[in-house]
């Protein structure tokens, strides 16, 4: 039978998380990309930002909590990101700008911190 430290059972659980995050944000990337391609005004607009708009949810959900063990200055700089992210899909969802290009670079970058 094998034999786990807390330790080791807590940090597989901690990368399977970090895994699973970096996961959601490149499928979100990915569906930024298809909306990019297919003008703002199309069915894949619509449906990368409602992924965007949820997964971000619940990222700056998690973040505020107590219970988080990042460190406090990280959850506050990742909540305003993700802040930035939802704003900056209203704007593509009114229309105010055709730019994807910021909001995936932002998303890109955070996938690579998951890393």
């Amino acid at each position: 039978m094998y034999q786990f430290s807390y330790a080791e059972v807590v940090q597989d659980t901690f990368s399977d998380t970090r895994a699973r995050e970096r996961e959601a944000v490149e499928h979100g990337i990915s569906l930024l990309r298809r909306a990019q391609a297919a003008g703002v005004a199309s069915r894949e607009t619509i449906e990368a930002l409602h992924y965007v708009r949820q997964l971000w949810a619940i990222l700056i959900e998690d973040l505020a909590q107590g219970e988080n063990d990042l460190p406090v200055k990280l959850r506050a700089d990742l909540i305003s990101i993700g802040l930035w992210v939802l704003r900056e899909a209203e704007a593509l969802r009114l229309r105010r700008t055709e730019d994807f290009q910021d909001i995936i670079d932002i998303n890109v970058m955070i996938a690579e911190g998951l890393r």
